[in-house]
């Protein structure tokens, strides 16, 4: 099993009394609440952080996009990689991923990873997304085209890293009369493409047509099996048996030295996360033809309370979140991964508004008493000097 430590970046100083005025952390919460200061000291912190992970022993480390939120402050994964890449020497750099349907024009994805990729020395994982509904409606693109965008932005950035320049590309939504890409990434025939999704019917399909790794991500474990699960079965209709390296799921962690002490440090943080950092209305998440009618009925026909409404025990007992000592925590990995078959784990890390001293905690008690209890032979070594 591989292990990688991802990073939301999220904005954890929010107003006294915002709960109440505000119905969500997206789109139209105010950027006033944000304060430039505080944000480089957070940025260096949340870099420190990942860092921190490779030295631990952290397969690799994970960053995404979002636009306009608190929830999660990092609109330019590929800087955040960029920023990565000269601090780390040995861990992958998963960026999961590039919201390649709202970009202008996908040739300037294919030309950032590329860049990245020759500078960490062929260290990066290539995440794809579309963007949850929320993205469209911040940056004003048609939700309608999302998914023929990204497929469209898919095959043009996968010539462009594979193919020889210049060619032509002439699609509904992005053309151009010369691609012909420089830097050229280091990885052949191109760094490993991933698909996170929270699991439309499409992304699957898409995901299993080119034998691209799945990621579920914070999903309850019902939804994680039932994912998995389709995606497996979509794979044995193409005619192969998906390898566990080609399933993985994303899960808020936090490890304490007790049960009872996981739930009284990480309960109030996880319920940020998804009280406040994921509730989103109904009409921002899955504005009109962001999804399929058939990705539609699916969600629907689940019959599931929306995260945010759950309280800890349920967001524990539902599998949304693994929170408990360093056996609860390597029971329940053993358990998931006999039951759902996945070889990547991608460690939620900090969770909501933590603060400094609990993440890191957490941090050192996976990468110490987990990961080599999952994959023996493998314990890590905190170098001398490195903070707590």
């Amino acid at each position: 099993m591989q292990f990688f430590y991802f990073h939301l970046m999220p904005w954890p100083h929010l107003p006294a009394n915002s709960e109440r005025r505000h119905r969500s952390l997206w789109i139209t919460f105010p950027n006033r609440a944000y304060d430039p200061a505080r944000g480089q000291a957070l940025y260096n912190e949340y870099l420190d952080e990942l860092e921190r992970a490779e030295a631990l022993g952290f397969d690799g480390l994970g960053v995404n996009e979002h636009h306009q939120t608190a929830y999660g402050t990092g609109p330019a994964p590929n800087l955040i990689a960029a920023a990565l890449v000269r601090r780390t020497t040995r861990a992958r750099i998963a960026i999961l991923g590039n919201s390649i349907a709202l970009r202008d024009h996908p040739l300037r994805v294919a030309e950032e990873v590329a860049l990245l990729d020759v500078l960490s020395g062929g260290r990066i994982i290539s995440g794809f997304v579309r963007g949850i509904g929320c993205e469209y409606l911040s940056l004003g693109v048609n939700p309608t085209y999302s998914r023929e965008r990204f497929y469209e932005a898919h095959d043009l950035i996968v010539r462009a890293w594979t193919e020889d320049g210049p060619f032509a590309f002439e699609g509904k939504h992005f053309r151009v009369r010369y691609a012909n890409i420089w830097p050229r990434p280091l990885q052949q025939p191109h760094p490993p493409i991933w698909l996170p999704s929270q699991g439309s019917t499409e992304t699957i399909r898409f995901a299993v047509q080119r034998r691209y790794p799945f990621v579920t991500l914070f999903t309850s474990y019902a939804q994680t099996k039932r994912l998995l699960e389709e995606y497996k079965a979509e794979a044995e209709r193409a005619g192969y048996n998906a390898p566990p390296q080609q399933l993985g799921l994303a899960l808020p962690v936090y490890v304490a030295e007790s049960d009872a002490g996981a739930r009284a440090e990480a309960e109030p943080h996880v319920l940020w996360l998804f009280r406040r950092g994921l509730r989103i209305p109904p009409h921002l998440l899955l504005p009109p033809g962001y999804v399929s009618e058939q990705s539609l009925r699916k969600f629907l026909s689940a019959g599931l309370r929306p995260p945010s409404e759950l309280s800890f025990e349920e967001l524990q007992r539902n599998g949304y979140v693994l929170a408990g000592s360093p056996a609860t925590i390597v029971a329940r990995l053993q358990q998931y991964r006999e039951e759902l078959g996945f070889g990547l784990f991608i460690h939620g890390g900090r969770i909501g508004d933590m603060p400094r001293e609990l993440a890191f905690k957490s941090q050192e008690l996976f990468a110490r008493e987990v990961i080599p209890a999952l994959r023996p032979g493998t314990e890590p070594a905190l170098p001398a000097g490195t903070p707590p």
